[in-house]
Order: structure tokens, then C-alpha cells, then sequence
């Protein structure tokens, strides 16, 4: 069970500040935790409206004192746990030698797709696991319909073998809603929608990230 914990804990996301506090990137634990251990970024921590910065030595620090504190761990926070230590998972990392902010687009990409759809199928309205489901080109590329977010859209396996190569109307199939091109990224719009990320907010503010994560 502590090894499933852990698991699904370097499974979860870190927001990545640059050295002037602007949100540049979304990175993988694992890939948060080595830049930190590297020293190539410090942690940002946020508590009761106050910002903290921790090195890796210190955050170990920390961790460990909340771990032995806590009566009543957060239920929002994720741990990292072996035999000699524990760390808490920081939701925020920012980058001690980088000014820059990258030119971010809003990718087209399968990932990005479902998100945008919830994992609905748009044809059925069923929401499924990613094994059931496919995505749909609305007017076929047979028919001229292009490979874009105004004409691809998330469907589950059978409607998509339902649909085949017809428009919707021949296939007596309606969509439930018309696609469209997201104002941001909808994987980043699913992740704050959980509780454990909404400190992400305060850095996201007229951030260009929200075009991409």
C-alpha cells in the first residue's frame, strides 16, 4: 500500500517558476525532485498567505518535522517515503539561474484532446478510460476534414466503428457539443480543478503557461 502511495505521488505535477517568479513550465516529480537535488532550483512554499524558500537540505528538513508534527496529515499533500526518509512533495519549484520565458503554444495533441472532452465520448456522452476510447476527424479527411481542434474530437471505440468514414448527419449521429480551440490547456484546466494544485493559481496570473503545460 506505502509502495502504491508512493507511486502515485511521483505521478502528480510541480509548477515551474523562473528566477523572476513567472510561470515557464509543468514538470513531473521526479523531474522536479532531481533539478532540486542538483541545485538548480529551490523550493516555493506556500503557508497561511507567506512564501517560503527551501534548498533541497532544508525541504528534507522540513518534511521531515512535518511528518513527525502532523496528528492530522493534509489530505492534499503527497509524500515520498522510503526506509531512512520522507519528503513532501513541493507544488512549486523555481529556477535559480533561468530569466527567460519560453514561447509557449497551445499543442494539438491526443492528451490535450481528451482533456478538452473530460474523456466523453462527443457523439454518446459516455465518459470512459482512455483504453475505451478513440478520437473522430467530425468531416473525414476523405471528405476534405482537417486533422484541427474544430474538427477532432474525443469518441469512445464504438461510435467511432459506428461512424466509420460518414459526416454525422449520414451516420444518423449528432455531436453533443461543437468542437472548438481551448482558451488554455485543458490538461492544465483538469489539474486546477484539484484542491492539491490550486496554489498554482497565485503564478498563474497572466502567465503565458495557460496556453500550454
Amino acid at each position: 500500500m506505502e509502495q502504491s502511495r508512493t507511486h502515485s505521488s511521483l505521478d502528480s505535477s510541480v509548477l515551474v517558476l523562473n528566477r523572476s517568479y513567472m510561470a515557464i513550465h509543468v514538470v513531473s516529480v521526479r523531474r522536479a525532485l532531481v533539478i532540486l537535488y542538483r541545485e538548480l532550483a529551490e523550493v516555493i512554499h506556500v503557508e497561511d498567505g507567506q512564501y517560503y524558500n527551501y534548498d533541497f537540505e532544508s525541504w528534507l528538513e522540513v518534511s521531515e518535522f512535518t511528518s513527525a508534527e502532523e496528528d492530522h496529515p493534509n489530505e492534499n499533500d503527497d509524500w515520498i517515503r522510503s526506509v531512512n526518509f520522507a519528503i513532501l512533495v513541493p507544488r512549486v519549484i523555481r529556477l535559480n539561474c533561468y530569466d527567460k520565458v519560453p514561447k509557449l503554444t497551445l499543442r494539438f495533441n491526443r492528451r490535450n484532446l481528451f482533456a478538452r472532452d473530460k474523456n466523453t465520448c462527443q457523439y454518446c456522452s459516455r465518459q470512459l478510460a482512455l483504453r475505451h476510447l478513440s478520437f473522430d476527424h467530425v468531416i473525414p479527411r476523405c471528405h476534405g476534414g482537417k486533422t484541427s481542434w474544430e474538427n477532432v474530437v474525443c469518441c469512445c471505440l464504438k461510435c467511432n466503428g459506428r461512424k466509420g468514414d460518414q459526416i454525422p448527419e449520414d451516420a444518423g449521429m449528432k455531436l453533443i457539443q461543437k468542437p472548438k480551440r481551448p482558451q488554455q490547456s485543458p490538461v492544465l484546466t483538469v489539474k486546477l480543478g484539484n484542491p492539491k494544485y490550486e496554489v498554482w493559481r497565485t503564478f498563474l496570473k497572466g502567465s503565458s503557461l495557460s496556453l500550454d503545460a
